[in-house]
């Protein structure tokens, strides 16, 4: 997480430049009006815009959105939330919502840890993925890392009981730091002893495949709610 000295708080994302294609500026608006949620300074009822009272899933910086809507259609018992700053992840998303036709997924463009303070209600998340989110490898930028224990000690506010946290990272040192923070906070508790098999739910990547065929490494890390 970074601090803003601008606004005098902590930043969960760093800002950067992208090209935004035609066919994600097209589903911006063409989707957008129906499957965003505007970011608002007020508790919001996220079961509203899909109609239905179900466990609810947020995932914090889904990046082009690819595992995102894959995990939305192969659970669709859940209601799944989205949140990401850069517009051609957005884009992207927005994109294989509509085309797709997946209907219980939305997606807001905001920094998550506002999102987070002013939108969610406590004890309302049935579970939070966090899916290789900016390793910081140099050692001096480490301390910008987003699995900090403050920003643990939220995530298990909004988590309701037996609620879950799924981290994901191909960063060794950073799966050892997220292992430590993880399991220092004491409302949660490990499912495995260490790191986790990876779920099911959560598909491989080419990106990841690609590296794990070489040789490199992916943790998981899954921790529930006491």
């Amino acid at each position: 997480m970074l601090y803003d000295p601008t606004e005098h708080r902590i930043r969960s994302f760093v800002t950067r430049a992208g090209r935004l294609s035609t066919g994600q500026a097209r589903a911006l608006e063409e989707f957008g009006p129906q499957f965003l949620i505007e970011y608002r300074k007020e508790m919001f009822d996220f079961h509203a815009p899909f109609g239905r009272q179900a466990p609810l899933v947020l995932e914090i910086g889904f990046g082009m959105g690819g595992t995102t809507a894959h995990i939305a259609q192969a659970m669709p018992d859940t209601d799944f939330v989205g949140v990401e700053v850069h517009t051609p992840g957005v884009g992207s998303l927005l994109k294989m919502i509509g085309e797709q036709d997946i209907k219980n997924l939305r997606v807001i463009q905001h920094d998550a840890v506002e999102v987070l303070n002013n939108m969610i209600a406590d004890g309302s998340l049935a579970g939070v993925h966090i899916f290789f989110p900016d390793p910081w490898h140099k050692a001096r930028h480490n301390k910008r890392r987003l699995i900090q224990p403050p920003f643990v000690k939220l995530l298990c506010q909004k988590l309701s009981p037996g609620g879950y946290i799924h981290c994901a990272t191909d960063w060794e040192d950073y799966a050892v730091q997220m292992l430590e923070v993880l399991g220092a906070e004491p409302l949660l508790q490990n499912t495995a002893e260490g790191y986790a098999e990876k779920p099911s739910y959560r598909p491989l990547t080419k990106f990841e495949n690609r590296g794990l065929k070489l040789g490199h490494g992916v943790w998981d890390l899954v921790f529930t709610k006491r």
